[in-house]
């Protein structure tokens, strides 16, 4: 399945406590749970008014539902085509 990057403004969330940043997860596990296997949260990173998350889904249309489930801001969602890392220098 494709993987996408999710790109989310959510003014002040580097000063989200863990207790908040808990709740949000367990929200965002809930609508996952709902939209079965089709979808899956791999990570997100917090930063100062900006969360980027890191999905593998079937589509960008399921990537928008899980948002609207869980209440979710979608800035823009990116399918991720290659990736590299300092090993790929190697190759």
């Amino acid at each position: 399945m494709p993987r996408y990057i999710i790109e989310r403004e959510i003014p002040g969330a580097g000063k989200l406590s863990d207790k908040e940043l808990r709740a949000i997860s367990q929200k965002s596990c809930t609508a996952l749970d709902a939209l079965g296997p089709k979808i899956q949260w791999v990570e997100s990173f917090v930063t100062d008014n900006k969360v980027f998350c890191h999905y593998i889904a079937q589509n960008e249309q399921i990537i928008r539902e899980h948002a609207k489930k869980g209440g979710f801001p979608v800035n823009s969602v990116c399918e991720v085509k290659n990736k590299i890392d300092p090993t790929t220098a190697e190759k």
